[in-house]
């Protein structure tokens, strides 16, 4: 039991192992995201340009994967490419006030919080028909029919 104990303790931490810097694909599914995307953060300016090699492939330090994993996880909690460079830029100005990087955040909630009402009306919309419809072999649709009707568009507007 000790020795696997002693043996957990002396390996090398991973990224000892992970010899920097990478290619495209190795970055890309080291950040969770595709070498598609990483080109596509480039051409945003969101991740500066990497140096290349001679034969021009392109080599990621272990920074520029951090920003890459900071990027996708600004995406996955929903932030638009202009917020995502906003705190991208926060992110590397140590001297930032941590007030800029919360008023960003409650703008993206109450959007947030505005599209789910949306959301839910039109849920609750969609619930009302359907609860009118039949669902039988009958032609009479009273979802078509509310789809189709001038009413429904102008009660929308």
């Amino acid at each position: 039991m000790n020795v696997a104990r002693a043996s957990r303790t002396t390996a090398p931490p991973a990224s000892a192992h992970a010899g920097w810097p990478v290619a495209i694909g190795v970055a890309a599914e080291r950040a969770g995201v595709s070498a598609r995307m990483v080109r596509h953060y480039e051409s945003l300016g969101l991740l500066p340009e990497v140096p290349r090699t001679d034969s021009g492939y392109r080599q990621y330090s272990e920074a520029d994967v951090h920003t890459l994993q900071f990027i996708r996880r600004s995406r996955d909690l929903g932030f638009s490419m202009e917020e995502i460079a906003t705190l991208l830029g926060l992110w590397k100005d140590k001297a930032r006030a941590s007030a800029q990087v919360k008023q960003i955040a409650q703008k993206h909630i109450d959007n947030l919080s505005e599209r789910i009402a949306a959301m839910q009306a039109m849920q609750r919309s969609l619930q009302s028909l359907v609860r009118c419809c039949h669902g039988d072999d009958r032609p009479d649709c009273p979802i078509l029919d509310d789809l189709a009707s001038s009413n429904a568009a102008s009660a929308r507007n």
